[in-house]
């Protein structure tokens, strides 16, 4: 996990521009804000359109944290650690925390006015981009840390569960005075006695304790992924018949060694008009859904100590070990051996 410190306008001493435990880390200088306050920026490097793919990512996102689990899990979370939990989209540039419960009383306060709030849709720019793989944290201008933690679905990018809004160590006097000064520059009226009242009151976790933090997030963002490739093969949105027809013929032939157009014929439609259609609905082409659906059978047999990873990729309808292999890696980001030790607790 890498920790960069977002470019600050008061002054800091060039050796103390990057921490972090990864002996990589570099410093990236000044975020530019794109849009007045990025209500709708892209990452840097990416097209709005690369980000809006087209595949549902946000409406899956959503439906996982509408989800029962992800509730217990943010309710749970917050009541242990008194931090903010939230999970967000790709696409999101809107501030995760504001209005949330034990969200910071200074980040409250920054958030009232417009260039406080492009500052700190800045630090969300960067842990974006920060924590496409590995979890990532941000030291904003003011000091505090927010950490965010990629979820994703096989190679494919969720969205980030992220927490923050917290210092590592206690602040001092001497950098309250530069806040102050940043917060003038910002255009923020505030008593100095309210906002230092604010600040000092914003919660500090220790090291270990954030290591902490990340690592059960890092769990939990690993579940999330699970459930999310669920919810793929599940997800029934208005479909049109002939594709919920379509994934009933799959889901009952899946073990079979089936093909593109023997299931466009089975639901009385041209190899050609079906496979538009089905990526245009599901987001995947035939291919990989069926794949999808094979994993999570297989997911289910996996439970059974008994049989043999070999004999469950062919019971699901895979023809060979390594593809089954290759496969479940990229759809669930582990093997199917580490997939089953996890379940089993070895």
């Amino acid at each position: 996990m890498q920790t960069t410190f977002a470019r600050q306008n008061f002054e800091t001493p060039s050796h103390t521009a990057v921490h972090g435990r990864n002996a990589g880390a570099t410093t990236s200088g000044a975020i530019t804000t794109k849009t007045g306050l990025m209500a709708t920026a892209a990452p840097s490097g990416k097209s709005k359109s690369q980000v809006m793919n087209g595949n549902g990512t946000k409406g899956l996102v959503e439906a996982l944290m509408n989800s029962r689990i992800y509730q217990d899990y943010e309710r749970a979370f917050t009541e242990a650690t008194g931090l903010p939990v939230a999970l967000r989209p790709v696409e999101s540039w809107q501030l995760p925390h504001h209005g949330k419960r034990h969200e910071s009383p200074f980040c409250d306060l920054m958030a009232q006015k417009s260039r406080a709030c492009a500052a700190c849709l800045q630090v969300q720019e960067k842990l974006s981009e920060g924590a496409v793989n590995e979890p990532h944290t941000v030291v904003c201008p003011v000091g505090m840390c927010d950490t965010a933690v990629p979820v994703r679905l096989g190679d494919r990018l969720l969205g980030f569960l992220q927490t923050g809004q917290v210092f590592r160590k206690k602040p001092s006097a001497a950098q309250f005075d530069r806040v102050t000064k940043l917060v003038a520059d910002w255009g923020l009226a505030v008593d100095r006695e309210n906002l230092e009242e604010a600040y000092f009151r914003t919660r500090v976790v220790t090291g270990r304790q954030h290591d902490s933090v990340v690592k059960l997030l890092a769990i939990f963002a690993q579940h999330l992924s699970m459930l999310s490739n669920q919810e793929l093969v599940q997800h029934e949105n208005a479909e049109p018949p002939v594709i919920r027809r379509a994934k009933e013929y799959i889901q009952e032939h899946q073990a079979e060694d089936i093909s593109l157009g023997q299931v466009a014929r089975a639901v009385n439609t041209s190899t050609f008009y079906f496979c538009k259609m089905f990526k245009k609905i599901t987001g995947i082409n035939f291919t990989d859904y069926l794949s999808r659906v094979r994993i999570e059978k297989s997911k289910n047999l996996l439970l059974n100590p008994n049989l043999r990873v070999s004999e469950i990729a062919f019971e699901v309808g895979f023809q060979s070990l390594t593809h089954f292999n290759r496969v479940f890696k990229k759809v669930l980001g582990q093997t199917p051996t580490d997939y089953r030790a996890q379940l089993l607790g070895r």
